[in-house]
């Protein structure tokens, strides 16, 4: 039993056999529910929290490696389960005397919130679960706090049935969103990278853009912008595309730190790009009861101009030191890799053109897997038969399928994955496949663990915050500072995501921050989605921003840089990430909110004008180096445009004409010069 006492490794072939066995069942549990709906929803959220609480403790040590204590391991994976089918056996009882708790029903309240502080102190530290405990706390006893900040007091029972029975604690809202639609993306995700699908966009990447000026960086910046395409989490990217990319920009010039930064700032960005974006986005469209299409889209604009400016300081600097890219010879043929693995696209076409047809994300991401597991075992069964014939009726049958010519039902679909799974067990290298697909369920399952603990855990807070409206305390207060400035409460909701991103991750940080501000924001007459992406962006932000930035420290040890120098590179090169939600909310029409074509136009204009020119003034060179006083002009130029105030946008167009027109001139003068 001792072997079960290791941290989750990074390949699951080295788990040990009960582990790897429990991480298994937790994603069958996981797709038969999302598939079937065989039990409540209720008893859903109690079984993913049972689960995560399970792999958990059976994995991680309390302290450091530690000494392995297999009996208390197993005491606490079992007690974490035990919750969830108490929840299940007594569910009848539980919602016939709703509130009114037993003995049995205090103990397991109180055994599932001490169980979730401390599954997700070993997981994420203690940051998070002392924030949660601060609200705990305040809802115990608060009530002896001086003036507004009082409430009328809370016996134990009611907090604990708050937060341990119903649907306004740990298992909340964050907590259905990650039992259903971020379980399913991030377990597609990890079928499409078992598969090899970040070797298809690294090499497509590199293909594209390895050879051009300062190639290394622009690879990392396009391939990271594909992976969040199928991972949607900035850390994971970073230590994927990052062990490829960092090396490569250093091995080519660039400085330690600005490698690690441009990494760090391209896969948190990952995030913010459509179709999947990251796992916020689906607790956000939940939330706010808005289809998750109208998310993706609202995000779209905001996200091209991120990673386009990311692309922008890459270029400058590269440039600005003389980096060469790859020889060309070196660098693969984008389109003969996406001929070797054009397969493992159709289940992310299919699930875009889900996701935009209307479909919820939890059909979506069901089809998606499905068509996944199909097109690797399909594959699998095709290239070990001779005939063509066969070969060519199974890719116009899954043609037809994914066109929609066959609506088949969830049960027709997984039949065919169980035919599919036979027939693998008879061609050549086919048990490889099934040994994959496996890997694959397990390996979401360990991807699905700080998530979903995360959105556990901060059902404390929204409990509390609903049980006692501390909320509307925060809210009146960022009301009348917006009452004198619209900007001003901007920037202490900015700031608030900021300081609380500094210990907690992106998920608990949006699910405070949008409980306690976007609803003041929301009054002071910024639309409610737009409120929301504000609140969103800055809490990817603030994995880059010092002196705590988990990207930045993730990307450090590959960098073989500090991270807080790498995080002080990374907020420059996501420059346009601070200012992006606060032109939105002076201009919803770049979020294509309440705008019509022409000032959609007209406000991405304007921001790729700012963005060119705080990109030269922040690198200090473009045609060739700035002067200081070039640098100086582009900075105010590029603020001008985005402060949202009367002659503000004209001033900022002719200034920045203006400094634009006198650099090329001067370039060109001194280049006549020295030809002469």
């Amino acid at each position: 039993m001792s072997e079960t006492r290791q941290t989750l490794s990074d390949h699951p072939g080295e788990w040990p056999r009960t582990l790897f066995a429990v991480a298994l069942l937790f994603s069958i549990f996981q797709i038969v529910t999302a598939a079937y709906h065989p039990i409540s929803t209720q008893i859903l959220r109690a079984g993913h929290v049972g689960f995560l609480l399970m792999l958990i403790f059976l994995s991680i040590p309390g302290y450091g490696s530690g000494r392995p204590q297999p009996g208390l391991a197993w005491l606490l994976a079992l007690a974490g389960m035990g919750t969830a089918l108490y929840q299940w056996i007594f569910e009848a009882d539980l919602i016939q005397r709703s509130g009114e708790l037993t003995d049995a029903d205090m103990a397991i309240g109180l055994t599932v919130i001490v169980l979730v502080f401390e599954a997700a102190r070993r997981v994420m530290g203690p940051a998070l679960p002392i924030i949660c405990g601060l609200f705990l706390a305040y809802g115990l006893f608060g009530q002896y706090l001086p003036g507004i900040f009082a409430h009328r007091g809370y016996g134990l029972d009611q907090i604990v049935n708050q937060l341990s029975f119903g649907t306004e604690g740990l298992y909340g809202t964050p907590t259905y969103v990650s039992a259903t639609y971020i379980f399913l993306f991030i377990l597609f995700g990890s079928f499409l990278e078992q598969a090899g699908m970040i070797k298809l966009f690294t090499d497509f990447a590199l293909g594209l853009f390895g050879h051009r000026l300062g190639g290394p960086a622009k690879v990392a910046v396009f391939s990271s912008a594909l992976m969040g395409t199928i991972t949607g989490s900035g850390v994971a990217n970073v230590v994927t595309t990052g062990q490829f990319t960092i090396p490569l920009m250093k091995r080519f010039g660039y400085r330690a730190a600005f490698a690690g930064g441009v990494e760090a700032t391209a896969s948190m960005g990952s995030q913010l790009m459509p179709p999947v974006m990251g796992a916020v986005a689906f607790i956000m469209a939940e939330t706010i009861n808005t289809p998750f299409v109208e998310v993706a889209q609202a995000a779209l604009i905001p996200a091209l101009l991120y990673f386009g400016s990311v692309f922008w300081m890459v270029h400058l600097e590269a440039r600005r030191a003389g980096l060469a890219g790859l020889p060309r010879e070196q660098c693969p043929n984008p389109w003969k890799a996406v001929r070797e693995r054009w397969y493992l696209l159709i289940p992310l076409l299919v699930l875009i053109g889900l996701l935009f047809s209307g479909r919820t994300p939890l059909f979506s991401g069901t089809v998606g897997l499905a068509l996944t597991a199909i097109v690797i075992l399909g594959s699998t069964i095709i290239l070990g038969v001779s005939a063509l014939g066969l070969r060519i009726a199974y890719w116009v049958a899954l043609g037809l399928l994914c066109a929609g010519f066959f609506p088949l039902g969830i049960s027709m679909i997984f039949g065919v994955i169980a035919g599919l799974v036979v027939g693998c067990a008879f061609v050549t290298g086919g048990r490889e496949t099934l040994r994959l697909c496996l890997h694959a369920l397990v390996e979401g399952a360990r991807h699905a663990v700080p998530v979903g603990i995360a959105c556990a855990l901060v059902g404390v807070i929204i409990g509390v915050i609903t049980l006692t409206g501390v909320a509307t305390m925060f809210a009146g207060f960022v009301l009348d500072l917006g009452k004198s400035s619209l900007f001003l409460s901007l920037l202490l909701t900015m700031l608030t995501c900021l300081v609380l991103g500094m210990g907690i991750p992106t998920i608990p940080n949006y699910i405070i921050t949008s409980s306690i501000a976007a609803p003041a924001l929301l009054e002071l007459g910024v639309p409610l989605l737009v409120s929301h992406m504000f609140v969103f962006y800055f809490g990817i932000l603030a994995d880059l921003t010092p002196p705590v930035a988990l990207a930045c420290f993730a990307a450090a040890p590959i960098a073989g840089e500090r991270g807080l120098k790498i995080s002080l590179w990374a907020v420059r090169i996501a420059m346009a990430g601070f200012v992006v939600p606060f032109m939105a909310v002076y201009t919803p029409a770049l979020m294509l909110q309440d705008g019509h074509l022409l000032e959609v136009v007209y406000i991405v204009v304007k921001a790729l004008f700012a963005i060119g020119l705080w990109g030269v003034a922040s690198i200090g060179h473009w045609r060739a180096s700035l002067t200081w006083y070039e640098r100086l002009l582009a900075f105010v130029a590029g603020g001008t445009l985005i402060v949202a105030l009367p002659l503000t946008d004209e001033i900022g167009f002719a200034l920045g004409s203006l400094t634009v027109g006198w650099h090329v001139w001067r370039t060109r003068s001194a280049a006549m010069t020295n030809l002469a």
